[in-house]
């Protein structure tokens, strides 16, 4: 069973999506799904009705994060029999990422013979830096393979013309690396506006076409940005 944690300090760069489009397509692979939203802000991940999402409510009385709440989620994990995903906030990305080390989580996740990914975000723009920053944070805290993501929404995923892959973090980590996947950066008025149109309804690729607010062309764009994902991930071995 794979277990598959998307984690990444910076709010704002996509990790709900990718959470949405990962559920999707191990959804489509597999009978049964379990999934968790751990955003105590956004509650995204959690607002799609067709994906078994689950939310945890990871505040106390005193609105502080509860750590020990997270117990609950790795024992549920330690019993679930098929793939699951876990939505993490940015707010809760350093005391997930803690409790994870802490307690030598995956590590024992590992030993159960359970398989864990953690997938994390590099945007371009603006927020590159920090993107880069919880990556290379998660490659030296966590004994997981990483799967990167990179969010072409805001531009290029680049610094001085280096993509990812051609930098020294990559080469020193690459047996860490399970994978690559691009989002790639498509023309807004046409591809983005139908994605947004999707993810704003909280609509998955499959409820797209019965929603009603999709015309032929529109439809067969979205049939392309999941062909894409979909592919890449399958190449990743995911």
């Amino acid at each position: 069973m794979s277990i598959h944690f998307v984690l990444q300090g910076k709010g704002g760069v996509g990790k709900s999506l990718i959470a949405v489009l990962l559920a999707q397509y191990l959804q489509e692979k597999n009978d049964h799904l379990f999934c968790a939203d751990t955003d105590p802000v956004n509650d995204t991940f959690s607002r799609y009705k067709s994906l078994p999402v689950q939310r945890l409510n990871v505040l106390n009385q005193s609105m502080e994060i509860d750590s020990r709440v997270f117990d609950c989620l790795i024992e549920s994990l330690m019993n679930q029999t098929c793939p699951a995903v876990i939505d993490n906030g940015a707010s809760t990305f350093i005391p997930l990422s803690a409790y994870l080390a802490e307690n030598g989580v995956i590590d024992m996740l590992n030993e159960m013979g359970k398989t864990v990914y953690i997938h994390t975000v590099l945007t371009g723009g603006q927020a590159m830096d920090d993107t880069m920053n919880g990556l290379v944070a998660l490659l030296r805290n966590q004994p997981a393979q990483i799967v990167v993501w990179e969010n072409e929404y805001f531009g290029d995923v680049s610094k001085n013309g280096k993509r990812f892959i051609d930098t020294n973090i990559y080469e020193h980590n690459k047996n860490r690396i399970k994978g690559i996947i691009n989002i790639k950066q498509r023309n807004k008025s046409t591809f983005g506006k139908d994605i947004e149109l999707m993810v704003s309804n909280k609509l998955t690729f499959n409820d797209a076409p019965a929603s009603g607010l999709f015309t032929a062309m529109p439809l067969q764009r979205l049939a392309t940005v999941r062909r894409d994902i979909f592919e890449q991930l399958e190449t990743a071995g995911l």
